[in-house]
């Protein structure tokens, strides 16, 4: 990407910040566009646009001189948000929106390569809610349909219109999809957090409190296969250099449970807790990639144990419910 002036969509949020970041240690121009500037830390992108991107016209003035698309930009959230059924309508237009107006605007900006960020929802459900331990997902895996609410159908749909534009317009457009993403810098309250930060927002308040009561959704059972944000962020980055079109996953290549990762935190922060189990979303049951197609293709593969990525998680996290009490 060396000389490439370079948009991150969504770069007030979480991922779309720390590529920002990212991109700029490596020596590139960057433009980040979003409805907000970065919550917790200033921005290290070269221009921040405050852009409403699911308007074409907003779309056009964002991709103006640039090389590159990172297409981040999504209206999402953890399971308390993208499980609500009150939210799917919004999640569907919005998303749907974002995504084809600025695909298309990016065509006629002659932009060179356009990476579109999908997710492990688009994954089948019925595959998924009884074993919590099922084999690991190849990218070809997603077919028969079967994703997860309105945001795993979107983002499920607008795979196929990125090969539609690929094969249509000879344009080089990416999809990775990120599994279960977590690092600091990101939503920690509000409902729109996922497990990792919600978990150490909990047993942070435990810890500070002397409340040692930590309440988990369901019965800590599901696993997940947790991403360090850098791995992520430097996994999407190897694509966009590739002569790969994906979808190639970036995810771990262990699973945890929600109990052990609740266990994994309390060990990190140093405190007893009781786990108070309550009726809440839980997902799937179970998910974790194959890394195959991101090793071969990519030389990819996770670098940061979920210990490490824990470590830094959480301590920023308890300075924030530190601040807050």
């Amino acid at each position: 990407m060396t000389g490439d002036r370079i948009l991150v969509t969504g770069a007030g949020g979480f991922i779309g910040h720390h590529l920002c970041s990212y991109l700029k240690e490596q020596g590139y121009w960057v433009r980040g566009v979003d409805l907000k500037k970065p919550v917790f830390a200033p921005t290290d992108a070269d221009e921040f646009e405050i852009l409403d991107l699911r308007y074409h016209y907003n779309c056009a003035v964002a991709t103006r001189g640039i090389d590159r698309v990172f297409g981040l930009a999504c209206d999402m959230g953890g399971m308390g948000f993208i499980a609500d059924d009150s939210a799917h309508a919004g999640i569907a237009r919005n998303n749907t929106l974002i995504n084809l107006n600025m695909l298309e605007m990016a065509r006629r900006a002659g932009v060179e390569r356009y990476l579109f960020t999908s997710s492990a929802c688009v994954y089948p459900m019925y595959r998924l809610l009884k074993d919590t331990n099922p084999p690991p997902l190849v990218e070809e895996d997603a077919v028969p349909a079967d994703p997860q609410g309105a945001y795993g159908w979107e983002k499920l749909y607008f795979e196929k219109v990125c090969g539609w534009y690929r094969d249509a317009y000879d344009m080089d457009v990416k999809v990775s999809r990120f599994f279960n993403c977590y690092g600091p810098l990101g939503s920690w309250q509000g409902g729109r957090e996922k497990a990792p930060a919600a978990l150490c927002r909990k047993v942070a308040t435990a810890r500070l409190t002397g409340d040692p009561e930590v309440e988990i959704w369901g019965d800590g059972q599901p696993r997940r296969a947790f991403v360090y944000v850098d791995d992520a962020v430097r996994g999407a980055c190897a694509l966009m250099d590739s002569d790969a079109s994906g979808p190639v996953h970036f995810g771990a290549t262990e699973t945890v449970s929600i109990d052990g990762l609740v266990d994994t935190i309390a060990r990190i922060a140093g405190t007893e807790i009781v786990k108070k189990y309550v009726d809440g979303p839980q997902g799937v049951r179970g998910r974790q990639p194959d890394l195959t197609r991101a090793r071969d293709a990519l030389g990819w593969q996770p670098q940061v144990s979920l210990e490490e990525g824990l470590t830094l998680t959480y301590t920023w996290i308890e300075e924030e419910v530190r601040q807050s009490l």
